[in-house]
Order: structure tokens, then sequence, then C-alpha cells
């Protein structure tokens, strides 16, 4: 799932949390998540308000704790127990992030700076709750537009600043930014974070098919516009690639079975897209078998050497055909401490049968129970997310 962020006025963790749950998220997930990190004192509502007439989401996080400010270790250990595993490096790699500016902008080391206005518990259940989101809709792919950059100042425990603040400056090197004449802070460190985090690219909506959009206001009021920042979720729009490769035949009745499989094992090796063998009745009646050997051109040459020297048949027939390949990749999951390579096309993936085979013989259990296994981790091709790491995966 694509998630294509339009910061209309700026963005906040709060107005990202906002505009996700305003798309679908569950709250409950997102609670469930912050739960996990042992933060205690704080509990999240999302209402609806409507402003210049757009109605959107509004997130609050009411805090009886009286922790305001914590070490960037702290809270980043907090954040490292988030659950599921995809949530806690998301909201880990965006608070590390944040270290990592403040720690530049203060000569300090990392680990042991501490974040004032950025330590307390809006920012921890701003990004933990956002990372959380992120992976419920099943979000893969972050798009953001241009973030529009307040100027003026603003306040902070070390006095005012110039806005943008310095460390959101920092974190959003590389980001594309425009000038907006909104005074103040319209794109918040903790946003910024959250972008880089989640490896967004900034460039136009990316080709996809249209789903939900949603919207998070901000607390901040403007005279004149919806403080509001939008997400649109999508589904990729796959295309598939065309090329013309060569199809390689040849009729065989005096070849067995076993050297038959064993010319289609040697043609993949040496470079063959796929192999495969067909039955035929030549004349006379006589029983016999089709070799197809599918191949790219520059590969052609070699293979027809190899099946002529491994069959021994007298002429070989190539003719050119057109293919259509959707995008695929191959990944290696862990099923019980066994490696099994799946392929993964758009519309689902497969574990490979040799080693299922393999990890039933290891774990001494049947086939078919191995496979229920390794279909648990597979990823929900309707969502285009990977349940690895979830408990019970960005």
């Amino acid at each position: 799932m694509i998630c294509w962020v339009n910061p209309f006025t700026g963005l906040a963790g709060d107005m990202f949390l906002a505009a996700l749950l305003d798309a679908g998220a569950p709250v409950d997930a997102v609670r469930s998540a912050v739960t996990a990190t042992g933060l205690t004192g704080w509990e999240l509502t999302a209402g609806r308000v409507t402003t210049h007439g757009v109605t959107a989401t509004q997130v609050h996080v009411l805090v009886t704790d009286t922790v305001a400010e914590r070490r960037a270790a702290d809270i980043i250990a907090m954040a490292s127990r988030a659950a599921p595993r995809p949530v806690a490096e998301l909201a880990v790699a965006a608070l590390t992030a944040i270290a990592d500016a403040e720690a530049a902008i203060h000569d300090a080391d990392p680990r042991q700076v501490h974040l004032h206005e950025l330590g307390g518990h809006d920012t921890l259940v701003d990004i933990v709750g956002t990372a959380a989101a992120l992976h419920a809709l099943g979000v893969t792919a972050v798009h953001c537009a241009p973030l529009p950059l307040g100027t003026g100042q603003v306040r902070s425990r070390h006095g005012l600043l110039p806005a943008p603040a310095p460390a959101t400056v920092r974190l959003l090197e590389g980001a594309a930014v425009s000038g907006t004449h909104l005074p103040g802070e319209t794109v918040t460190p903790t946003g910024a974070a959250l972008l880089r985090a989640a490896g967004a690219r900034y460039d136009p909506p990316p080709a996809m098919t249209l789903g939900r959009t949603g919207y998070g206001a901000g607390t901040r009021r403007l005279p004149d516009r919806p403080n509001v920042v939008a997400v649109t979720l999508g589904a990729p729009l796959v295309t598939a690639s065309r090329e013309t490769l060569d199809v390689l035949e040849t009729n065989l009745d005096d070849v067995t079975g076993e050297t038959l499989g064993y010319v289609i094992g040697r043609a993949l090796s040496a470079g063959a897209l796929d192999a495969w063998v067909t039955p035929a009745v030549m004349k006379k009646g006589r029983p016999a078998h089709v070799l197809h050997v599918l191949a790219r051109p520059a590969d052609t040459p070699a293979l027809r050497q190899l099946v002529f020297a491994e069959t021994g048949t007298l002429g070989i027939r190539v003719c050119s055909v057109d293919r259509a390949a959707l995008p695929r990749r191959s990944e290696v999951i862990d099923l019980d401490g066994i490696p099994v390579r799946v392929k993964h096309g758009p519309h689902g993936a497969k574990p490979e049968h040799d080693d299922l085979a393999t990890a039933a013989a290891a774990l001494g259990l049947p086939l078919r129970a191995v496979a229920e296994r390794a279909a648990r981790l597979l990823p929900d091709p309707a969502r285009g997310q990977d349940p690895a790491g979830q408990e019970g995966t960005p």
C-alpha cells in the first residue's frame, strides 16, 4: 500500500497520526503499540473537528504523568518495546534521527542528549502511534509533496530559535521543501523524523489506484485555511514488462525420462528461463516427448548446443515469442530455524517446494503442516503487508 502525504499547511506528528486514523487505521492498534512500550500516565483520544469547511480527525494525548523530558537513550529503549516488531523499528529509527539531530546541534553524545520538548509523552505516543497506524494500514511506501516551511521564531527551552527549528532543518536534509508566508513552526521535528524514518520520497503521487483519503487536523487555528494534512492511500499499479524470447523445441522418442529430467536441470542451470516436457504421439503411433526450453536470445546458442549434446537430437526448432512478465522478487524466510526461499509477485507469494520438503524432513513434520506454517509467514496480497513480524511483520 502506498501512502501519499499532502502537507497542505505543514506536518506535525499528531497531525500525521490523526490523518492515518481518519484514513481507517484502528485506534486500538495504536493504543496497543504504545502500551507495549511501558509508557504510563497517558490516554489517547481521537475526535472529529471541522475547520474552514473540512472535517478532519484530531488527536489529543491526555497526560497524568509528571515526566516532561527524558534522555534519548531512555525514550529509544521504550520505543524498542513497541509491538509488533516493524512498529518498533520505525519508531526507533525516527527517535534515533531526532537524537542524532539534537546531538549534532549541541555537540553531544546522541545517546546521552536530553530531549526537552521532545522527551515527553506526546512525542512517544505520536511516533509509536504513527508507526503502528502505517503498519496496520499495510503501508509499504510513503511519498510526500514538498513541505511548506514557515518563518519567524519558535520558543524552546533554550530561548527563541529561528523557524524552522535547527533540529527540524537537519532532519529535513534531502527533503523537498517550499516557502510559505505562514509564521512560526509549520513542520515539527517529530513530523520530519517520521518522514525520514519511513524513507519518504518527495515526488508527485506515484501511479496507483486511489483508495481512501484521511485528514488530520492540528491544534493551531489559521485565519484563512484549514490547518490539516491529507494522506491518500492507494494500491500500486502493476504493469507487465514486455520482452521477446526464444523457445527451443525438439521431438524425442528415444530418450528416457531420467535423461529428460537431467537435461531440464542442466538447461535451467545454464540460463534457461524455463524448461518443460510435453507428451506427444509421433509417426507410426510411437510415444514421444517434446522438450521445450525458454531462453533469452543471447542464451539461445549455448542452450541449443546443450540440448544437441545431451539428447542426441538431430534438429531443434527455434521460434520467437512475446512475453509479458509481472515484477517479482525473492527472499528467504526463517521457518523454525530452516531457511525457505519465497518468490513474491504482485498477487501473492509461494515458497519453494524443495525448501519446504527439506524443512519437513528436518522438523519431523508432514509436508502439509510445514506448508501451512510457511503460509502464515507470507504477506497478505490484499494489503501488501508482511506478517512475519506480527505478534501473533514496513
